[in-house]
């Protein structure tokens, strides 16, 4: 697929300076339209949907609630804790409203790993597909996300 005018706009907010500091593409100079079509496609090798990455996010984040800001166990072998920040973040794909600025980390004691995301991560991933470009501070990768809150594929 070629890059809209509407993928460069959006692009743009993702700069840093824009919508937040550092931006969402970090060194990544691909075209937008790339990016969301090489993290869709390992998406779909994994067959997995986008949609089911974010509710996973989504459902570890609501059990990590619970702790106040402090870990928190979640069944099977989870700590889950979740930090609000003040205030509201835009949407760089001009999705209306705002998002709050939570933080979730979610360490998977069985695999001595932990993962660190966003309600912005959770949102641009299950609404647009977008992970973050390569470089990004903030980049999430498919492979990551899925060894470490052991989301399971669909069934064929």
């Amino acid at each position: 697929m070629k890059q809209t005018v509407q993928l460069r706009e959006i692009q743009e907010r993702m700069k840093p300076g824009v919508i937040t500091r550092d931006g969402f593409l970090g060194t990544d100079r691909r075209n937008l339209i790339d990016i969301l079509q090489e993290d869709d496609a390992e998406i779909k090798r994994r067959n997995l949907t986008h949609r089911g990455i974010a509710e996973r996010m989504m459902q570890l984040r609501e059990a990590g609630k619970r702790g106040l800001g402090e870990f928190i166990s979640v069944s099977p072998y989870f700590e889950v804790r979740v930090d609000s920040v003040r205030g509201k973040l835009p949407c760089p794909f001009k999705h209306p409203g705002l998002i709050r600025k939570t933080n979730v980390i979610v360490r998977n004691l069985e695999k001595n790993r932990e993962i660190t995301y966003t309600d912005m991560h959770i949102h641009m991933i299950g609404e647009h597909g977008f992970y973050e470009g390569k470089g990004s501070a903030f980049r999430l990768e498919v492979k990551d996300l899925v060894e470490v809150l052991e989301i399971i594929p669909l069934e064929e």
